[in-house]
């Protein structure tokens, strides 16, 4: 096991990091890449059939006010903000609740810093298939 990977199967999140962004539809979870302010700059097509919204629609957005507003709170975007304040954190990992037009899902949100102008690669893995590599 390298300083990448742990035991609860987070190596395959911080391969990400290695993986150049016009690549980011091979992953195997959502992923969604996001200015500090939030704005959307690379969604997924796992996040796509997880969430239901077309990457087209989203690119561009804020992901807290025009995408996905139930994460516009301290348990999710204030956490995201926290993060960015530091400078030593490289990762933070939490379990977040969506509640999905189309039936809510609980995931679990990984937190990446990119080293690309600030941004953040947002991670979301169903809780019941992280770390195992399965998909939808």
């Amino acid at each position: 096991m390298n300083e990448r990977e742990t035991a609860d199967g987070e190596g395959r999140v911080w391969r990400a990091l290695d993986l150049p962004l016009d690549r980011i539809d091979e992953l195997p979870f959502g992923a969604i890449v996001v200015d500090p302010d939030g704005t959307i700059r690379e969604y997924n097509e796992y996040e796509t059939r997880l969430s239901h919204f077309a990457k087209e629609a989203v690119i561009g957005k804020n992901f807290f006010r025009d995408v996905a507003p139930c994460t516009a709170v301290h348990a999710f975007e204030g956490r995201m903000r926290a993060f960015l304040k530091t400078s030593d954190q490289v990762s933070e990992k939490f379990d977040y609740f969506f509640p999905f037009q189309h039936g809510g899902i609980t995931v679990e949100i990984t937190f990446l810093r990119l080293r690309h102008k600030g941004q953040v690669l947002i991670a979301v893995e169903r809780a019941d298939t992280a770390g195992t590599g399965t998909g939808l």
